[in-house]
C-alpha cells in the first residue's frame, strides 16, 4: 500500500531534514577543484565572447520563421562552444544540456505561451525552473525524461498561485480564502472558478488529472496537498513577522522545499518509494535554501522572512550558513547515488547546477559576507564573483534584447502563429480544458 503523505508523515521528514541540516554545521567543504585566477580570467573571455555573439544575434532578430529557426541552431552552437572553457563541463554534460534540456525547456516554453498568451517571459523562465528539476528527476526514478502533461500543468500553477500568494498587496485572509478554495480543487471536488487565475489554476490541475486520475494515484494529491500546506504556513513568513524565529523559519522552510520536490518526483511517474522520497525531500531543502539566498535582497526589501534575512537583520555575516549550505549540497548530492537509476553524466550535472546556483548567490550578496571567506569559496568558482556581478548587471540592462530570443526559441517548424494556440485564461480555457 503506498505511503500516505500525511500531515504526520511531512512533519516526521521535516524533523529528519532540520537534524541533517544541524548536521552540516561545519567549516566549507573541501572544493573539487581550485581554480587561479589566470584560469578564470581565460574563462570569462570566452563566456563574454559567447554573450556578446549572442546578443549580436538577438538583434538580427528577423519577424519570418526561418529566420528565427535559425537563429535557434546558431545561439545553441554557441553555448556547446563556450560551456566547456567557460563553465568546467565535461563533453559528455554539454550533450545532454543540449540535446535534453534546452529542447525540454523550449517545449515547456511553446507549451506555457499556448496555454496563456499573457504569460511574461519572467513568468515562464519561473516556471521553467520548476519543469528542468522535475525533468532532472525523471531518469533518477528510472522514467523517460520528457515534457508531461503532469509536470506542465504542476509547473504553470507557479506564477498563478505562488505569485499571488507572495504579493503584499492581497491580505492575508483573501490569501486564505484562495488558499481553501485551491486546496478543494486539488481533493478532486468540482468547483467554478470564481476568477480568471482561478481559471488557468483549476485547468492546470486539470492536465495533472488527465495523467494521474486520483482514484489510482493518492500519492501524486497527497503530494500536491502537502506542498499547499507548506505554502499556507510560509504566509508566515512575509511581511517582516518578527514572531518568526529561525527555528519556524527553519521549519517552514524545509515542510515547503521538501514538499514541493516530493511533488516533483510524485509526477516522475505517479509514485515513489521510500529512499526516493528521503532524497526528493533533502533536495528540496537544498533547494529551498538556494533560491531563500538569491532571493535575499528582494526579501529584505519585501520583509520576508528566511534565515539569511534574520541573519542580516541581526548583523551577523553569512559566513557560517552558506558553509552549512555548502555541506548539505555535499550530503544532498552523495544521496543521488544511493538510487540504481540515472547516468553518472547527470549526477554530476544536478551536483554542479546546484553548486553554481549558491556561488552565483554569494557573488551578488558580497557584502555579507567576510573578505576572507568570499576569497576562499572564489577560489573554487570557475568564474571570479567581480564576473558574475557584472554578466547579472548586464542581462538585467538588457531585457528587452533577450526577450526578442525568447520569442525566437517559441518558434516551431510545424506550429503556425495561431493554430494550436489556446485562448487567453478566463472561463472558455477552463471550459476548454476540462
Amino acid at each position: 500500500m503506498p505511503q500516505a503523505y500525511n500531515r504526520p508523515w511531512v512533519e516526521a521528514r521535516v524533523a529528519q531534514a532540520i537534524e541533517l541540516w544541524q548536521r552540516c554545521d561545519a567549516p566549507l567543504p573541501l572544493p573539487e577543484r581550485l581554480y587561479s585566477q589566470k584560469d578564470q580570467q581565460e574563462r570569462e573571455l570566452a563566456c563574454g565572447e559567447a554573450v556578446t555573439a549572442v546578443e549580436q544575434e538577438a538583434r538580427k532578430a528577423s519577424r519570418g520563421r526561418a529566420g528565427r529557426l535559425a537563429i535557434q541552431d546558431r545561439v545553441v552552437d554557441l553555448f556547446v562552444r563556450v560551456a566547456g572553457p567557460a563553465f568546467g563541463l565535461e563533453a559528455d554534460a554539454i550533450a545532454l544540456i543540449r540535446d535534453r534540456f534546452l529542447p525540454l525547456g523550449a517545449e515547456f516554453a511553446r507549451s506555457a505561451r499556448r496555454f496563456d498568451r499573457s504569460l511574461s517571459m519572467a513568468d515562464i523562465v519561473q516556471a521553467c525552473r520548476n519543469a528542468w528539476t522535475a525533468c532532472g528527476l525523471q531518469p533518477m526514478l528510472g522514467e523517460r525524461m520528457e515534457l508531461t502533461p503532469s509536470i506542465l500543468g504542476y509547473s504553470l500553477l507557479y506564477p498563478y498561485s505562488d505569485n499571488y500568494l507572495d504579493c503584499r498587496r492581497v491580505s492575508a485572509e483573501a490569501k486564505l480564502r484562495f488558499s481553501k478554495r485551491f486546496r478543494s480543487r486539488l481533493r478532486g471536488e468540482e468547483l467554478s472558478p470564481a476568477n480568471d487565475r482561478e481559471a488557468a489554476i483549476w485547468a492546470a490541475v486539470a492536465l495533472i488529472e488527465r495523467q494521474y486520475p486520483h482514484k489510482s494515484f493518492p500519492q501524486v494529491y497527497d503530494s500536491l496537498l502537502a506542498i499547499h500546506q507548506a505554502q499556507e504556513e510560509s504566509i508566515a513568513q512575509l511581511g517582516g513577522n518578527r514572531r518568526c524565529g529561525d527555528a519556524e523559519i527553519l521549519r517552514i522552510s524545509c515542510a515547503k522545499g521538501g514538499t514541493s520536490v516530493l511533488a516533483n518526483a510524485c509526477l516522475c511517474r505517479g509514485w515513489l518509494e521510500e529512499q526516493e522520497e528521503l532524497l526528493s525531500f533533502e533536495m528540496g531543502l537544498l533547494l529551498q535554501l538556494g533560491d531563500d539566498l538569491q532571493d535575499l535582497r528582494n526579501d529584505l526589501r519585501l520583509g520576508s522572512a528566511t534565515l539569511f534575512t534574520a541573519a542580516v537583520l541581526r548583523g551577523a555575516s553569512l559566513d557560517s550558513l552558506v558553509a552549512q549550505l555548502l555541506n548539505l549540497h555535499e550530503r544532498v548530492a552523495t544521496r543521488l547515488e544511493f538510487l540504481p537509476q540515472g547516468s553518472p553524466v547527470l549526477r554530476r550535472l544536478l551536483r554542479t547546477s546546484w553548486r553554481s546556483l549558491i556561488l552565483g548567490a554569494v557573488a551578488q550578496a558580497r557584502e555579507f559576507f567576510s573578505p576572507g571567506f568570499l576569497s576562499e569559496l572564489e577560489a573554487s568558482s570557475p568564474l571570479r564573483f567581480a564576473f558574475l556581478r557584472d554578466r547579472n548587471r548586464r542581462l538585467a540592462s538588457r531585457k528587452s534584447l533577450y526577450s526578442s530570443l525568447f520569442e525566437a526559441f517559441l518558434e516551431t517548424p510545424e506550429d503556425s502563429e495561431d493554430k494550436t494556440s489556446l485562448p487567453v485564461t478566463g472561463q472558455l480555457l477552463y471550459g476548454i480544458l476540462q
